[in-house]
């Protein structure tokens, strides 16, 4: 389980708190949906989960790991995709996903891993060359492949279907099924609330720093559509 208890974060030169008092518990099989306007603090959110923030007060807890107590072996049981693919330009493609499989000691079944899901996101005739020449979608899926290939326990993913096309949001999901099948829990931002509607079988909105509608999509939306609930949450309509 990810616990997340009481988290608060205050951004220096501020008064007004990023995100205030969140709570969130994801299971093992979760799929769990994380939603909210430009500027909510869903990223904020995100970036304290993985270690790249600092806050002010509450706990971070993967399966008994506290983040702050052991930041190193909490980190190497996770897999994170930023909503902006920042990767190594310099290195070729083949060179990145080396790296990264060497970095989270994957076994023999390196190279087995790294032509399956270079094959299914289309790039494996691509590993040879430099990054700095992908496109953006192109950045997208080697950062997506290196967050899958040590088949993580706990995937944080910030805005991942932007730039993929079609099919790779497609083979995307796929894989992020798969993965829960086996016990990963995965927690991911969108703005898209088709697919969070239809993909997740939990959800947590939020509104100025603050949870305001959490637990199971079905009951969180009730007779409504996700975006009409959205819409109703930020009086949008």
């Amino acid at each position: 389980m990810l616990s997340v208890k009481h988290l608060t974060k205050t951004y220096r030169n501020s008064s007004k708190k990023a995100i205030d008092d969140v709570n969130l518990e994801i299971e093992d099989g979760d799929i769990y949906g994380f939603i909210g306007p430009n500027g909510a603090g869903k990223s904020t959110t995100i970036k304290c989960i993985v270690g790249i923030h600092d806050y002010d007060q509450g706990e971070i807890i993967f399966n008994d790991l506290n983040l702050k107590d052991n930041p190193n072996l909490f980190k190497s049981r996770l897999a994170y995709v930023p909503d902006n693919p920042d990767v190594y330009d310099f290195m070729s493609g083949i060179a990145y996903l080396d790296f990264i499989a060497n970095i989270f000691q994957v076994g023999e079944e390196k190279n087995e891993l790294i032509h399956k899901y270079a094959s299914m996101f289309g790039i494996e005739q691509d590993l040879a060359n430099p990054i700095k020449t992908y496109s953006h979608g192109m950045k997208q899926k080697i950062q997506i492949i290196a967050a899958i290939i040590h088949q993580p326990k706990l995937m944080v993913l910030d805005e991942p279907f932007v730039g993929l096309d079609p099919k790779a949001s497609f083979d995307l999901k796929e894989v992020m099924k798969d993965l829960c099948k086996q016990g990963t829990m995965i927690l991911f931002s969108s703005h898209v609330l088709e697919v969070v509607e239809k993909f997740c079988n939990k959800i947590a909105i939020i509104k100025d720093g603050k949870i305001v509608a959490q637990g199971k999509t079905e009951e969180v939306k009730g007779n409504e559509s996700l975006e009409e609930k959205f819409l109703e949450l930020f009086d949008e309509k």
